[in-house]
């Protein structure tokens, strides 16, 4: 039986009072439909970057939003691998997250096939040992539970969550993470999974708050206390002091970055509410795989040329014409020079103010 050993202090109770009042507050925000898919899309990216980025992955949060646009990069295949299907798998988490049945074993299964995957396989829980080093030293930071024991436990934690226990969903949602960390069921992928297991939680008990935020970009930025948070406990072993270690730096580091993450949405809807929703990420959104890469070169130069584009987009020149001409109609650049056999462009200037906002 899964018995979680916890407090709540003082702090968590400041914290979950700070997570009450600011959803409270986003949900009396005027947001209208363009700037509520804005909100949205950009908690998705930033959900996909930071917890690929977590575990490794070295594309940008510009880049990521290219390759979710279908753009590639040579050499990064198993970094776009990664992102697309992180990306893909918040779809799967919205799916799950409408339905009233409680977050089962074949949920997070689900979860675990898209992200390893892509696509709609049931991936088994791991069937041998794994280890968690440091890698830098290489020495063991944690050694989870024998294989044999993984389908106890994950029954025993689906059992706690399906009994509905009378604590806060922040509250709930930090145990489940931290308890699905410390099975680490598979031998990959455990903590993008334990990210997306919390955000089905959360949007399950109500936090949805219509998918205008995420919490891993505090994790990513809090890296450390995230790791120190997960590692309690007397010894680096499972079986000796983390079965039985309480849980309350966890859920506090959990509640605050919940709180922090719920502030700054606050915020940036408050200010794209008071701009009356003209906020560049909606006209970024807009924009294809190609023309944000064309953007990047813009950063760079401010006027370009037909062959300027085509080795930036690695385009052959009739195709980058073709573009150009679309562009123009579009009202995305304008020709400075016409007389030019290859001719020359520059950013409409309803446009120029993306150029400072790409990393």
């Amino acid at each position: 039986m899964f018995t979680p050993v916890f407090e709540l202090t003082p702090a968590i109770l400041d914290d979950l009072a700070a997570i009450d009042a600011a959803r409270l507050a986003i949900a009396q925000l005027p947001i209208d439909v363009e700037m509520l898919a804005s909100l949205r899309e950009t908690a998705r990216l930033g959900a996909t970057h930071y917890s690929t980025q977590i575990e490794g992955n070295r594309l940008s949060d510009f880049e990521v939003s290219l390759v979710v646009a279908g753009a590639k990069f040579a050499g990064r295949e198993r970094d776009e691998i990664e992102v697309r299907n992180y990306y893909r798998a918040i779809d799967i988490v919205e799916e799950l997250a409408l339905n009233n049945a409680p977050v089962g074993e074949k949920d997070i299964q689900l979860i675990h096939g898209w992200l390893m995957q892509g696509r709609s396989t049931r991936t088994p829980y791991r069937d041998g040992q794994n280890v968690i080093r440091d890698s830098r030293t290489g020495g063991i930071v944690y050694l989870p539970p024998e294989a044999a024991d993984v389908p106890a436990l994950m029954t025993q934690l689906m059992d706690w969550l399906a009994a509905q226990p009378t604590l806060p969903a922040p509250v709930i949602a930090a145990i489940a993470h931290y308890q699905f960390a410390t099975i680490h069921p598979y031998y990959d992928g455990n903590g993008r999974t334990a990210r997306l297991l919390t955000t089905l939680l959360l949007w399950k008990l109500g936090f949805s708050l219509k998918g205008i935020y995420n919490l891993e970009e505090y994790y990513a930025k809090n890296l450390d206390g995230y790791y120190d948070a997960l590692n309690v406990g007397s010894s680096h072993n499972y079986y000796f002091g983390r079965v039985e270690a309480a849980i309350t730096p966890f859920i506090a580091y959990f509640c605050r970055g919940m709180a922090d993450a719920l502030e700054a949405v606050q915020r940036q809807a408050e200010r794209t509410a008071q701009r009356g929703g003209a906020d560049n990420s909606v006209t970024l959104r807009l924009l294809d795989a190609k023309q944000r890469l064309a953007l990047t070169l813009f950063r760079r130069q401010a006027i370009v040329t037909t062959q300027d584009l085509a080795d930036h987009l690695n385009l052959g020149a009739r195709t980058v014409h073709k573009l150009c001409d679309a562009w123009c109609a579009a009202g995305f650049l304008e020709v400075q020079d016409a007389s030019r056999k290859r001719r020359a462009f520059r950013l409409a200037e309803s446009y120029e103010s993306l150029i400072t906002n790409i990393p």
